[in-house]
């Protein structure tokens, strides 16, 4: 007999931990810890004090850097005589000064930044631009100054009396990405002019650049110009500024945030002067305003009523400015600046927009009518090109302003006859609260606009906006709703219609039940339908049906509206259908709290499923096939049929059907089925009728049918296993001995390398996992009365013996040990673990001679492998892993090995001997297990082990 006797109850008693009662007091794992510092001073030998401190604290306090703030005059003087240091200081302090500025505003105000990328794209041309400016600017080379102060005076004197004289260039033809890049040129000809200093020069490309904004050849382009060129002038300002506040520094030490005029030195203050002295040379209007806009800022330097005082000119100055929309876009610059700068002056911003709208008749003059007729642009594409700046004016206005503003806007704009731009614009700019509040008002003043310039759907778009965002009075709602649908349906144009109909769908949604959801549906299905008008909607219909999702997440009301599934029947562009599929189905997953077993539901989902599945193809992405598996995985979850298990096998056969092109959705499936026969299981408590026994034979059939479609090996394998365990656990015991034979017939295909996570790696390390997984469950499984004894152990070893190892792994010698300790367990009068109502081995052969005999030869035989795995590693350079490997086996007869059996003793104290021959063992290890030796021989039932110790010793590495 090869494996001793084993009484596992006792085994289970005597290894159990001791349990001690634990008083824990206030200590608990979870509580914050409290850090507490204690200080005492002690007196040594020779009376010096020394302190301690305790703290539980993380990071300690240095005492030193506490007392000195972080500043000690060491640092201090290094930092002053470090230029880089100083550079780097200074820069920390206008990054957070710049900061602080910003912050003068909420983050609740729409920055001129998030506009800027969507002007750039809106307002395009095809038309040839042009650009004149003197030819150096384009160059980059810088121009040579003189050595001498006096010399470098009277050059930039001169240089400024010629500031707009000398030799011009004019760039024609130039397209509208030629013109951007000629545009970024000049910004970095600025920049590279300045850090060269040669400020005159920079203030050159400046002013000639500010020219370019009274240039309205090509007009559908000017607010796209307007961003370019703004931007050369915000990095203009930000120079200046920069310059004169380097220019403050006092002792290496910058100004405070909030400085005070009195604290800069006469030098930054005469060079700010000049600054301002310079640009009220300008002649003319236009770019001397941008120039004194973009450094605004610099009058902190002077007075803190600099900019309260300049505020109200630079806005009076705009009033010389003819063309309308070139001074609609000066006064968004200055309330851009004044924004960032002072935005607590509101006054000069309400000062500036009432400017503009006592200027507003310009418009429809005959000037620009003119102009509009050279050009062939018609005025509802003009005034569009007013709205970005319309739009930023009152939004400065309208930030945190009360409401008592937008009923003067309201007031004014009436008195205007109702213009439709302002009256967009108000609707764009105020909170929608306000907007909400007096909807009704609103429908009024749109009824009454004229429509041959800007299109009264545009304002009913803007309406929608702030309706989706504020509720109406409750009582107004329905009326709204009419008012504005009349409009909207009435629309002839596909694309017009639908930007109007996707905003109040939301709004639909929000307050109205599913029988207005479904005539809004209905309305753009009849709108968008004819000449496949719905083709060139596509981000509209889908932003539609993400709203109504949004709102009615209860799917079996969604599916009851009538025109739900026949507004997804227009999306026929594949991409773009099975995106909607994707969003629904999240919804689907997200919000479905409960199973369903509605069929309006399943049909629904089904056929959503089904359209996603049917989407991939050989050109798919794994990460897209992952997504897709994933969504429908979650639907099939969420299907219950209660106690109807066998219209929930219908189910999964169906599904099985419609997803078979996606592994992981037949994996789920088979998972499923598992876990309804266990279910069936419990409900029956284990004694299967003869119905529920055919049905769970029908489970069982359906796993053993789908696992071979699988094109992953170790999937297949693992869920052979679960599969087969899920029989034995239901008394199918030939179904059970059929998964397991697959299992062993498959381990010889196992290929040498496969891939995880996208990496190719060795498949040993997972084939041993499978094996004792496999192990485990063999030993509860019983023998087949037509097959002889562990028929399928010993099928197994033989696959073992077969399959191909890696040269430098030993993983067949830790499989053939498991395969002992597998073996070790057979042989016991009791197994330590069975199924229920299923009979073991323990039990059919009532530890029978014959059959010991038979595992004793099979362990004599794997033993005998083991062996000879050793012997080959014989080799100087494998003798380490011969000394791992033994001393593994060593352990392996000590836990499950009769010691009785001369024969193994002998085997147990030869392998120990060869563990540590050639100087490999850990000596650690080695004394230990010595010692878990010495303390077995005390106990009565191993009281053999003292003899096996005696001949066990210990060699030193040397």
């Amino acid at each position: 007999r090869h494996a001793r006797g084993r009484n596992y109850v006792l085994e289970s008693e005597v290894c159990k931990l001791e349990s001690v009662p634990l008083d824990f007091g206030d200590y608990h794992p979870l509580k914050p810890i409290t850090v507490t510092e204690s200080k005492t001073k002690k007196m040594n030998r020779k009376g010096s004090t020394s302190s301690t401190s305790s703290s539980s604290s993380s990071s300690v306090m240095d005492p030193l850097s506490s007392v000195l703030d972080g500043s000690d005059p060491l640092s201090l003087f290094a930092a002053a005589a470090d230029p880089v240091t100083t550079t780097a200081t200074m820069d920390s302090t206008r990054k957070k000064r710049d900061r602080d500025d910003s912050s003068a505003v909420g983050s609740d105000f729409e920055p001129w930044s998030s506009k800027r990328g969507e002007i750039l794209a809106r307002y395009t041309t095809t038309e040839k631009l042009s650009i004149k400016l003197k030819h150096a600017f384009f160059t980059g080379k810088a121009t040579t100054t003189g050595s001498a102060v006096s010399e470098k005076v009277r050059t930039r004197l001169e240089e400024l009396d010629d500031l707009e004289e000398g030799s011009q260039k004019e760039l024609l033809n130039l397209t509208q990405q030629d013109y951007m890049n000629r545009i970024e040129e000049l910004n970095q000809s600025l920049k590279d002019a300045w850090s060269s200093d040669q400020k005159v020069k920079a203030l050159k490309i400046v002013i000639q650049c500010s020219k370019l904004l009274s240039d309205t050849t090509v007009i559908q382009f000017y607010p796209s110009k307007f961003v370019l060129i703004t931007d050369i002038l915000d990095t203009f300002g930000k120079l200046v500024y920069e310059r004169i506040l380097s220019m403050c520094m006092d002792n290496r030490v910058s100004l405070t945030d909030n400085f005070s005029p009195e604290s800069v030195n006469d030098t930054a203050k005469e060079t700010c002067l000049n600054w301002f002295f310079k640009i009220a040379s300008i002649r003319e209007l236009i770019p001397r305003f941008y120039v004194e806009a973009a450094i605004l800022k610099c009058n902190k330097f002077l007075s803190k009523t600099g900019i309260s005082e300049c505020l109200p000119r630079l806005t009076s100055m705009i009033r010389g400015i003819g063309d309308p929309l070139v001074a609609v876009y000066a006064r968004a610059y200055l309330c851009r600046v004044g924004m960032e700068v002072a935005p607590q002056l509101k006054d000069s911003l309400n000062k500036n927009f009432f400017d503009f709208l006592l200027t507003f008749k310009q418009i429809h003059g005959d000037t620009v009518q003119n102009q509009l007729v050279v050009q062939c642009v018609e005025i509802p594409l003009y005034l569009t090109l007013y709205s970005p700046a319309i739009d930023w004016i009152l939004q400065c206005i309208a930030y945190r302003a009360p409401e008592v503003l937008l009923t003067e806007m309201m007031e004014r704009c009436k008195k205007l006859g109702n213009n439709a731009l302002l009256l967009n614009s108000v609707m764009s700019a105020f909170r929608a609260e306000f907007i909400a509040a007096r909807s009704m008002d609103f429908i009024g003043m749109i009824k009454e606009c004229d429509e041959s310039g800007f299109p009264k759907h545009l304002l009913f778009r803007s309406l929608g906006l702030n309706l989706a965002l504020a509720d109406p009075p409750e009582n107004d709602r329905l009326q709204i709703l009419n008012e504005a649908w009349k409009v909207i349906t009435k629309l002839k144009n596909p694309q017009d219609y639908i930007n109007c109909a996707e905003v109040w769908v939301e709004y639909t949604c929000r307050h109205f039940t599913k029988r207005e959801v479904n005539t809004v549906l209905a309305d753009v299905i009849k709108h968008m339908t004819p000449d496949r008008a719905f083709e060139d909607a596509y981000p509209q219909l889908q932003s539609i049906i993400q709203k109504v999702i949004a709102y009615i997440y209860d799917f079996s009301l969604l599916f009851s509206v009538e025109k739900f599934l026949p507004f997804l029947d227009m999306f026929q562009k594949e991409s773009v259908r099975v995106e909607v599929c994707k969003c629904i189905m999240e919804s689907f997953i997200k919000h479905q709290q409960e199973s369903t077993k509605d069929p309006v539901i399943l049909n629904a989902l089904l056929h959503i499923c089904k359209t996603m599945h049917d989407s991939v193809n050989a050109l798919t992405l794994e990460d897209e096939k992952r997504m897709l598996a994933a969504l429908i995985n979650g639907f099939i979850k969420m299907v219950s049929f209660g106690r109807d298990f066998e219209q929930q096998l219908s189910f999964y056969v169906e599904a099985r059907s419609m997803f078979c092109n996606l592994e992981p959705v037949l994996v789920q499936l088979i998972h499923s089925v598992n876990q309804l026969a266990m279910e069936t299981r419990k409900l029956m408590k284990g004694n299967h009728s003869r119905k529920t026994a055919a049905f769970v034979r029908a489970c069982v059939a359906f796993c053993f049918i789908t696992i071979p479609s699988l094109s992953s090996i170790f999937t297949c394998l693992n869920l052979y296993l679960h599969s087969g365990q899920v029989a034995l656990a239901n008394q199918c015991l030939s179904q059970a001995d059929a998964f397991f034979k697959a299992a062993v017939s498959l381990v010889p295909e196992v290929p040498k390398m496969i891939s995880v996570d996208g990496k190719m790696r060795p498949s040993d390390a997972f084939l041993l996992e499978f094996l004792c997984n496999f192990f485990s469950t063999l030993l509860v499984v019983p023998d087949h009365p037509e097959q002889g004894v562990l028929f399928l152990v010993r099928g197994l070893l033989n696959v073992i013996q077969d399959y191909t190892w890696e040269d430098n792994s030993d993983d067949k010698v830790r499989i053939y040990t498991n395969v002992l300790h597998l073996l070790s367990a057979m042989t016991q009068e009791v197994y330590i673990y069975h199924v229920d109502k299923v009979d073991s081995n323990d039990t059919l052969y009532g530890g029978d001679s014959k059959f010991l005999a038979e595992i004793n030869k099979l362990c004599e035989t794997v033993i005998a492998q083991i062996l000879d795995h050793l012997k080959t590693l014989g080799k100087e350079e494998t003798l380490k892993r011969q000394s791992q490997l033994a001393l593994y086996f060593f352990n392996t007869i000590l836990a499950h090995g009769d010691l009785r059996n001369n024969k193994l003793n002998q085997l147990s104290v030869n392998l120990w001997n060869l563990a540590q021959k050639h100087g490999f063992a850990d000596t650690k290890t080695m004394v230990k297990t010595l010692e878990y030796i010495k303390r077995r021989s005390k106990q009565p039932e191993t009281s053999h082990f003292t003899d096996l110790a005696l001949r066990l010793p210990l060699q030193s590495r040397t």
